[in-house]
């Protein structure tokens, strides 16, 4: 399994940028499709994001469609989200996770602590 350790989150004001970085440990980190979720107070989880194993196809949610990209660095062992032009409703909790197209939507495991990305002015 993974291990992952999220970094990189913060207070931001609407329509800035931030990048978080999630370091993986586990030996079979290049063979998972990696994504982030996030989960903000008194709303239900919310797929952001999912990569795969090799970078070539990328999921996004349509509420950050444009706004958002995921990356990812097998050598380094890590995956970026690069967050431009934050609103308001982005703020919550980013989890990175392994992920997959699962029958009613992505779907994550093996999640790390989360960050916290905080967008007020």
């Amino acid at each position: 399994q993974v291990q992952l350790v999220e970094s990189g989150g913060g207070l931001v004001q609407p329509g800035g940028s931030l990048r978080l970085s999630c370091a993986a440990s586990g030996s079979i980190f290049s063979i998972n499709a990696m994504g982030w979720f996030r989960q903000a107070p008194g709303k239900e989880r919310e797929a952001v994001t999912c990569i795969s194993s090799n970078g070539g196809g990328t999921y996004y949610a349509d509420s950050v469609k444009g706004r958002f990209a995921i990356s990812r660095d097998n050598i380094k062992r890590t995956v970026f989200l690069e967050m431009n032009s934050l609103k308001p409703e982005d703020t919550a909790v980013y989890h990175c996770a392994t992920c997959w197209a699962g029958v009613g939507g992505y779907e994550y495991d093996d999640w790390g602590q989360g960050t916290q990305v905080t967008v007020s002015s």
